[in-house]
């Protein structure tokens, strides 16, 4: 008779129902917390070029103070490959939540022009932590190379043109980009070297295998210094650097519009989390006023970007007016790298 009692049936349906509201309650109050735990493991900054090269030494030079504003460890990883193309298709296929992040340099910009086959797209499969610094290049050569100065240089090269060769960071990388815009303005063509990243270019060219590279600061500034390893011939931006203010340009020495700056910038796969996003993006701006990195920069005659520059939206506008000049570029001088 109990049984066919509707009341006593529905009670158990309303007890089964208050417990599951209190579990979602309990439940929330926890998903909350573990969302805004991120990071809970140590994040993979990946870096498209060799270890010692100049991307390498900016991304090592922003792993700690990045790590220490997070709470977690910021491993660099060194994915090298096809004109530093593979590392940018590893990072977009990544999960999207914050663990993986790339840093890479203006090669983003360049590489829809260079390549016909590129298995990701700067614009649509990244979203952008914020701009890094820019870094002049310089022009150099073994340290028992015939010209003295650059007027030199231009003479020798234009008239052995087929026994000088020019070294580079591999296809696709900064330094090619560089030497083939000086080759392409003295009106030569010169024998190209491509190596597997700037520091085994410059190790070559110090141990006098090649006899020109133009690369950036971060690199070169260390052994230009030092005075006794290569010869500098100027530097690719428009003003003297005020670490180096005895180093001409190539403008003032009859390049004129010779304009050469590397940038850098972080990403992070598409759909990641806008909190992740703004806490790499809170960790990037503190590392970039850290005195240690402030100083190390200065030393390497490199530039912090300006404020409006260190954030998404300043870096996706860079990106884009950036991917528009060197398209150009390029197509003009009829460059391919597949």
């Amino acid at each position: 008779m109990n049984a066919s009692n509707p009341a006593r049936q529905r009670r158990p349906l309303r007890l089964a129902a208050a417990a599951a509201l209190a579990i979602g309650l309990a439940a929330a109050p926890w998903s909350a917390s573990a969302q805004g735990a991120w990071p809970d493991k140590p994040i993979v900054m990946v870096v498209p070029y060799s270890a010692g090269g100049p991307t390498d030494v900016v991304a090592r030079m922003l792993a700690v103070p990045m790590g220490k504003s997070l709470g977690q460890t910021v491993v660099v990883e060194n994915t090298v490959g096809a004109g530093g193309t593979i590392a940018p298709t590893r990072v977009a296929k990544a999960a999207p939540n914050g663990n993986t992040i790339l840093i890479h340099h203006m090669g983003m910009a360049t590489a829809p022009a260079l390549y016909k086959k590129l298995n990701y797209d700067p614009l649509k499969d990244f979203e952008y932590i914020g701009q890094v610094m820019d870094v002049p290049m310089t022009l150099l050569s073994r340290k028992d190379f015939p010209a003295n100065n650059f007027q030199e240089l231009l003479t020798y090269v234009k008239a052995n043109r087929d026994k000088v060769s020019l070294a580079n960071a591999g296809v696709g990388a900064v330094s090619q980009l560089c030497g083939m815009l000086f080759a392409h303005q003295i009106g030569v063509q010169l024998t190209t070297v491509p190596y597997k990243g700037a520091g085994p270019a410059l190790n070559d060219l110090m141990g006098g295998q090649v006899d020109l590279l133009c690369d950036q600061t971060t690199q070169t500034a260390p052994v230009i210094k030092d005075g006794t390893r290569v010869k500098v011939f100027g530097v690719t931006t428009p003003k003297r650097l005020s670490s180096m203010p005895n180093l001409p340009t190539l403008d003032e020495q009859g390049l004129k519009g010779f304009d050469v700056k590397v940038w850098h910038g972080i990403y992070a796969p598409k759909g990641t989390p806008p909190a992740v996003l703004e806490k790499l993006n809170v960790a990037l701006r503190a590392a970039l006023q850290d005195d240690m990195v402030k100083q190390r920069l200065a030393e390497l005659s490199s530039e912090i970007v300006p404020l409006d520059k260190q954030t998404p939206e300043g870096m996706r506008t860079h990106l884009v007016a950036e991917i528009d000049k060197w398209g150009k570029v390029i197509k003009a001088a009829g460059v391919q790298a597949d």
